[in-house]
């Protein structure tokens, strides 16, 4: 079953810059284990405050990322950069959407409007 992990991190004291760059280092390793998409959020309020996603068709390649090589060894290395217990969750989406704009010759072309035709 298809879902995404959110994975929310909180840096320690005076390292929130550096933990920005380290975890923005490991997110996209999430793609070699069959992640089909990645993003790293930091809260504009509270800026020791991250958070990680990553969608994966099948649990066990979330496992197969977290028990890996690659995070194993980062959160060895990083361990005394953010708060532990990570405490991260298995989410299903329910629904969602986005607006795709359209590109001609560089410019942004707005969307056409919906119809009122039956």
């Amino acid at each position: 079953m298809a879902g995404t992990v959110i994975i929310p991190w909180y840096a320690t004291g005076l390292r929130a810059n550096a933990f920005e760059t380290a975890l923005n280092e490991i997110a996209p390793v999430a793609l070699r284990y069959g992640a089909t998409s990645f993003a790293v959020y930091r809260s504009n309020d509270d800026r020791y405050r991250f958070q990680q996603f990553a969608h994966f068709d099948e649990h066990i390649d979330w496992e197969r990322y977290w028990d890996g090589p690659e995070m194993t060894d980062f959160r060895t290395r990083y361990s005394s950069w953010y708060q532990v217990p990570v405490l991260y969750g298995w989410w299903e989406r329910t629904t969602g959407g986005e607006l795709a704009q359209q590109r001609s010759n560089g410019a942004i072309v707005n969307p056409a409007p919906l119809s009122s035709s039956q």
